[in-house]
């Protein structure tokens, strides 16, 4: 390679090629192989494939960056016009939830995990941005409250997947009701360590999201869960496939012999 150029020699015709010049189909395909550290870089060896990338890319994880993920978020965010797909690093602030809501309208699987620093004004943000989300990570979110979760499921409709994995303040059985009503298509959920669930909140899912093949209410708790939330799940979940372990009371009037489902 010489000036940045692609020296070929055929039938004694010298053919000079530029790296721009790769048909953005062909570029896509190369960048496919590739993990997203090595797509990010890629992106900045010329106008024409950060075009091709910016447009085109669908998925993306900045999982890998370990300094600042806010500055990583305002950089590229934007120029990321496709998205669907976007997995992040904790430590977000307020602002960079704005940019990604600003920017990726389309977007349908979003993870957060782990960002404990975020309150409910970034999931208002994100609700009315990216209406279209069928995959949200939230687990480990713990400043979340009931509200924002009743906020998401009134804008998220098309919720296919919820995982709110120790997001105790938010998985109530208020919530789970919002859920129930707004999001019929939801197929799976994750309420590990939801301490606040009980029977009113599993009987919302099960009469309100008839798709519903995969439920894990682990570390929920025997003191509002019991034997009837199992017995519905059992009865009216068809589709239902995964049932996470937890200890419920199969007598609503005491709690002093829960077992291990």
């Amino acid at each position: 390679m010489q000036g940045g150029k692609l020296m070929e020699f055929g039938g004694g015709r010298r053919v000079k090629r530029e790296w721009q010049e790769i048909l953005p189909e062909l570029l896509m395909k190369i960048v496919s192989s590739l993990d997203d550290r090595t797509v990010i870089v890629a992106a900045g060896v010329c106008s024409g494939w950060r075009n091709a990338i910016c447009t085109q890319l669908t998925h993306i994880s900045l999982s890998w960056y370990r300094n600042n993920m806010n500055n990583l978020v305002h950089s590229l965010v934007p120029k990321f016009t496709n998205l669907r797909g976007l997995t992040l690093q904790p430590l977000l602030d307020a602002k960079s939830v704005e940019t990604i809501a600003n920017n990726c309208h389309d977007l349908e699987d979003l993870d957060l995990s782990k960002n404990y620093r975020l309150g409910d004004g970034s999931l208002y943000t994100l609700a009315r941005g990216c209406p279209n989300l069928t995959k949200l990570n939230i687990s480990g979110c713990s400043a979340f409250s009931e509200n924002g979760i009743e906020f998401v499921s009134s804008y998220c409709r098309k919720l296919k997947i919820l995982n709110l994995f120790g997001c105790y303040k938010a998985a109530t059985n208020k919530a789970l009701k919002a859920i129930g009503d707004n999001c019929r298509q939801l197929e799976s959920i994750n309420l590990g360590g939801c301490y606040n669930v009980g029977d009113a909140g599993v009987m919302s899912l099960v009469y309100g999201c008839p798709h519903l093949n995969a439920i894990d209410l682990s570390g929920t708790g025997c003191f509002f869960t019991t034997g009837e939330s199992v017995m519905a799940l059992s009865n009216n979940c068809l589709h239902l496939r995964s049932l996470g372990p937890l200890r419920v009371c199969f007598s609503t009037a005491s709690c002093q012999s829960p077992h291990l489902v």
